[in-house]
């Protein structure tokens, strides 16, 4: 299946212009536009360079070495593959329900993660972009800009972070790649030490993060022509939710909407996702292009993250960012909202859900003691699912009579997120580079909308900062014509 602006019809006779690599983004990307002699686009792609082949070098591995291995996909959000992992091989060791030790020391972990990871996007990787403008100096439009210009603001995105760092190396051991997951439980309990050393910033972080939710909810109301437009269309949403239809970040069942907010599936079992969803591949990227069965590739494609699981889910368990997110449905008029910089807003409202999350657990004296491993009839197959920072995180996994891993299906947060950024940036480049000359502040109007989505590119590395930018215009022989480079 081809969408508008993904395939031009005679590539040969354009010249191109790529963004390579795309910046403050975790992991390395590119995008290239094929543009005619007047400027008018007539395709831009979002590629993915590197390939990661998790599901292949897994096979053949001892079940229980998986929640540590996959951690190595991703350096900003290794709590999140860890867990769902070992959600998986709960299955393969008979663990229907955990403890509540072992349980609530696995949500206590993700919800660090959830808001040490929120923290970072919005205030290290974005605000630069919405404090300053897309097109501002690019010199200061990095978080040491931030800093100078907003002390405040950058000083409390920076502790937000050190929070749901500390609370991943308290319940992980250490704050990346931590082993605290095992198949059927954790390998540890909290102390009192420890959870006191939490306790103690517990309610500033609440504070902090309302007041972040306020900031992005102010940057809408400033300018809505932008906000409410950039880098809009329409799709349908999927993430998980709890029994009761609230928002469940470490587990549920799959619910999506169709883009008018009308429920298109719901109380999908995490085992049957394979009944919903398929897979496509395009030749141009290493990223899959998933999609719902039902619906087909060409109108199947949805989104996940915070803008889908705020709009998807009934209520939020705790109170005040269930209050902001009553408030931002509001704000949309009743429809879903569909522009990419609302992931922002909803992204602050998940941070505070979070935070208050942490602080009500660290009150739950399950954390510390209690049976920590369960166990069952062994099994030969599991799915773990969890909405990882960015959106839904599936890992399917086989395994052998001889404990081996037979196969292994992986589906990160931003590979549901491939078409939708695709769509996004073409929209951008239609609405803004569309016959105009080429500047450094219009290429980084493309980057905005893929950063909005906060993707994971590589799942393995990661960059933050200015990264090295290089542009070339090149005519139909390929010559030179012109070239803007940043950075080295």
């Amino acid at each position: 299946m081809s969408y508008r602006l993904e395939t031009a019809e005679h590539p040969e006779q354009l010249r191109r212009v790529a963004i390579d690599p795309v910046s403050r983004v975790e992991g390395h990307g590119k995008v290239t536009l094929l543009l005619d002699d007047s400027n008018k686009v007539h395709q831009v792609r979002l590629h993915i360079v590197e390939f990661r082949g998790f599901e292949k070098f897994i096979q053949g591995r001892p079940y229980w070495e998986v929640p540590v291995m996959v951690q190595r996909l991703c350096g900003i959000c290794p709590v999140s593959h860890h867990l769902a992992a070992a959600k998986a091989m709960d299955a393969i060791v008979g663990a229907r329900r955990l403890t509540p030790t072992a349980e609530k020391m696995r949500r206590l972990m993700h919800y660090g993660q959830i808001l040490q990871s929120h923290a970072l996007h919005f205030f290290h990787l974005c605000s630069p972009d919405l404090l300053f403008g897309f097109d501002s100096e690019v010199g200061r439009r990095n978080i040491v800009g931030v800093a100078e210009t907003h002390p405040e603001t950058a000083r409390r995105g920076v502790l937000l972070r050190k929070f749901g760092q500390e609370a991943i190396r308290i319940t992980a051991g250490k704050r990346i790649h931590g082993t605290g997951a095992i198949p059927g439980g954790v390998n540890k309990s909290l102390s009192i030490e420890e959870r006191d050393t939490l306790l103690r910033d517990a309610y500033q972080m609440v504070a902090w993060a309302r007041d972040a939710v306020h900031l992005a909810r102010q940057l809408h109301e400033t300018d809505p022509a932008l906000y409410n437009s950039f880098g809009i269309f329409r799709s349908h949403f999927m993430s998980l939710v709890g029994a009761d239809g609230r928002m469940d970040l470490y587990d549920g069942r799959l619910r999506a909407r169709d883009d008018a907010g009308a429920i298109f599936f719901d109380g999908v079992a995490q085992a049957d996702y394979e009944k919903h969803i398929q897979e496509e591949v395009k030749p141009w990227s290493y990223m899959k292009f998933p999609y719902f069965r039902a619906l087909g590739n060409e109108h199947g494609w949805y989104k996940v993250g915070p803008l889908a699981r705020v709009q998807n889910c009934d209520a939020m368990p705790t109170p005040l960012a269930d209050a902001e997110r009553r408030e931002f449905l509001d704000y949309a008029g009743g429809t879903p909202m569909h522009a990419a910089l609302g992931y922002h807003w909803a992204r602050m409202i998940e941070m505070l859900h979070a935070a208050e999350t942490i602080k009500d657990l660290l009150h739950d004296p399950d954390l510390l003691g209690g049976e920590l491993m369960a166990g069952g009839e062994r099994g030969f197959e599991g799915v773990g699912m969890i909405e990882a920072p960015r959106g839904t995180l599936i890992h399917h996994y086989r395994v052998g009579e001889d404990d081996l891993v037979t196969m292994c299906n992986l589906i990160v947060s931003t590979t549901h997120n491939n078409q939708a950024m695709n769509e996004a940036i073409r929209h951008v480049a239609r609405r803004y580079l569309h016959g105009r000359e080429i500047t450094e502040g219009l290429l980084n109007h493309i980057e905005v909308a893929i950063r909005a989505y906060d993707p994971c590119l590589s799942c393995a590395t990661h960059a933050l900062g200015k990264m090295p930018l290089a542009v070339e215009l090149r005519d139909a022989d390929g010559s030179l014509v012109h070239r803007l480079s940043r950075g080295a």
